[in-house]
């Protein structure tokens, strides 16, 4: 008889007579079904550390994306200062003291009785008398006037400044170069100075800064391509005509801007 060793019919061959009771022959006996599920585990297990990272990669990228795209289109909105309306019913004002006479008050010193010019009051002058810097007479049979009941004191309207600094895409009117970009485009083609270089390839050169409430700019940053063209943007934005500044809610605002600026290579 041909024995097949892929088939559990030598397991009973070799435990003929044998207590088959015993650990080995139910470990050999199911060691096929134990193979096949320890590669079926093995292979799961290898697949998942093989596709963890991208699955990390792909969902980080996307929730960067998501929150790159929120930062764009949240914009600051500066909410009117709450009117409170006056109080009513205010207790009128008390009534002004009688005048009295006041008499003024001389501050002792030590000095010769030869350089004494002044002679402080006595006890009795300042009965029924204030102290003060002067001699007042006062007239304690005049009149006294109560003013009517008003508002009460009236409250000033604190406006705060807004120095937040806003996104071209967050206001309502955007910052322009004097008579539109196309005369932007125009200044730098006059007084941009080219490099000098004959090897200079060309490209473009990104600026980015702030348009102030006054026009001028600040806060000037440039992406440059070398031969010496971040000093030049620099230099020709600092001498930069003032902008019209950005508008939000009727009033002036700080506001960002960025645009390219495309060199010609110096071999065309």
């Amino acid at each position: 008889m041909k024995l097949d060793l892929f088939k559990k019919q030598w397991l009973d061959i070799v435990f003929e007579g044998r207590n088959k009771s015993y650990g080995a022959y139910d470990l050999r006996k199911k060691n096929v079904n134990t193979t096949l599920r320890a590669l079926l585990i093995g292979a799961v297990v290898f697949s998942l550390a093989v596709a963890t990272p991208k699955l990390v990669e792909f969902f980080g990228s996307s929730s960067d994306d998501e929150d790159l795209s929120l930062n764009k289109k949240i914009t600051t909105v500066k909410l009117p200062p709450k009117e409170e309306k006056p109080k009513e019913n205010l207790p009128p004002p008390p009534p002004p003291p009688p005048k009295v006479d006041q008499v003024k008050f001389v501050k002792p010193v030590v000095a010769k009785t030869e350089e004494i010019t002044e002679e402080p009051p006595k006890m009795k002058d300042l009965e029924d008398k204030k102290i003060g810097d002067k001699d007042i007479k006062g007239d304690p049979d005049a009149d006294l006037r109560i003013e009517p009941p008003g508002d009460g004191p009236k409250q000033v309207e604190v406006v705060e400044e807004d120095n937040s600094l806003y996104n071209t895409a967050g206001v309502e009117v955007k910052p322009e170069f004097p008579g539109g970009i196309d005369k932007f485009y125009k200044y730098v083609q006059n007084n941009f100075e080219q490099p000098e270089d004959e090897n200079f390839p060309g490209g473009k050169v990104f600026v980015q800064f702030t348009v102030e409430k006054d026009g001028s700019l600040t806060d000037i940053k440039v992406r440059d391509i070398g031969y010496g063209t971040k000093a030049a943007a620099e230099k020709l934005l600092r001498k930069c005509p003032r902008w019209t500044p950005a508008e939000q809610n009727g009033k002036k605002v700080r506001c960002s801007y960025t645009l390219p600026i495309t060199l010609q290579a110096n071999s065309e």
